[in-house]
């Protein structure tokens, strides 16, 4: 057989052993449907339009309500979803807008204090060759959730430093400002949008911090004390003091197939992490020790509106947060198995090819 056709076949027989993986990492990411306190898958999107959800916010003015949207290739649109289903209850067309590539929402005041909702199209998987990208603003429905188009106001967003990817937009809930982390394999960064931002010109985002490399979404908490970035496998928690992150260490992440969104739960005292693919489940997470935002701290603790069930859960880095679990469960080093004989199939289809 020529070198083509040997090549084909190493590719071919990656291509199965990457799919197992993929399907073990599933598999271990999904859980039993046991009922485990409060930690636990706590619901699976129902709606198949929704098949590379990439952001959640945990809405303001509707309990029990979370925002999600696709990644790059859907129209402009945002998803209301029951938490204790799983089920849309609205679709909430942006108008006027084709994006790119939206990568995260978040909710935040706008001028006058009212709850709005910013959507980052702020991806560039061409490595930093958008000169400019975008974010999306509008007011957050109220009364009953239904399919509507609303008005969006559009910003221009520029780096200071020049174009780069991103996949982290948060808008602090108590000042309004906006921040986007960078996605980089030399090392990611924290910007700051202007203090208010304008429709009439270009925002200029200037970098107040350096932050993990491979950030895919970030939030702040309910009182704006904490910040939390997430990666595919790790989070990391921060206290926020003075416009800028302090770093804690880090907390507790599920073994998720394409690990892509955080968000508070709008009593602060546990994080919600969702993945990709169609019918995937988003996961809560509890917070401890100084994760754990002050105000949640002396809030009594309230019931969760929804029963997760129990899965996997892993440190987010070396040594857990104070107070938080630690370690793997049998799930989790199945899935992170199936993740490294992928990679050791990959490494011996480019040594086949030298």
């Amino acid at each position: 057989m020529g070198r083509l056709g040997v090549g084909r076949q190493k590719a071919t027989q990656v291509a199965v052993v990457v799919t197992a993986a993929a399907v073990l990492v599933a598999g271990a990411a999904a859980g039993p449907a046991v009922a485990a306190e409060s930690r636990g898958t706590l619901f699976t999107f129902q709606d198949d339009r929704i098949d590379e959800s990439s952001g959640l916010a945990a809405s303001t003015l509707h309990p029990g309500v979370v925002w999600t949207h696709n990644d790059s290739g859907d129209s402009g649109r945002v998803f209301a979803v029951d938490e204790k289903t799983g089920r849309t209850l609205a679709t909430v067309t942006l108008a006027g807008i084709d994006p790119r590539d939206t990568e995260a929402i978040s909710i935040g005041p706008d001028e006058r204090g009212r709850p709005t909702v910013f959507l980052g199209d702020i991806g560039d998987n061409l490595g930093g060759t958008w000169p400019e990208v975008w974010i999306y603003r509008f007011t957050e429905p109220t009364g009953k959730l239904h399919d509507m188009t609303v008005p969006v106001t559009r910003f221009t967003v520029r780096y200071e430093d020049g174009p780069r990817d991103a996949e982290a937009l948060m808008v602090h809930p108590r000042t309004g400002r906006v921040y986007i982390a960078s996605k980089q394999r030399s090392g990611g960064h924290l910007y700051a949008g202007p203090e208010r931002l304008s429709a009439s010109g270009v925002n200029v985002f200037r970098r107040i911090a350096d932050v993990p490399a491979t950030v895919t979404d970030g939030a702040f908490s309910p009182d704006g004390g904490r910040l939390v970035l997430r990666g595919y496998f790790s989070a990391t928690a921060y206290r926020w003091k003075g416009g800028a992150p302090h770093r804690i260490g880090p907390v507790n992440v599920p073994l998720q197939y394409q690990g892509e969104s955080v968000t508070f739960t709008p009593d602060g005292r546990a994080l919600l992490y969702g993945s990709e693919g169609r019918n995937s489940s988003v996961w809560r997470e509890p917070l401890t020790g100084e994760a754990l935002p002050d105000s949640a701290r002396t809030a009594s603790a309230k019931p969760s509106s929804a029963a997760p069930s129990a899965g996997p859960s892993t440190a987010g880095a070396p040594g857990a947060a104070a107070g938080s679990s630690g370690g793997l469960s049998g799930r989790s080093l199945l899935g992170l198995a199936a993740v490294g004989v992928a990679a050791l199939a990959v490494a011996r289809l480019r040594r086949g090819r030298r």
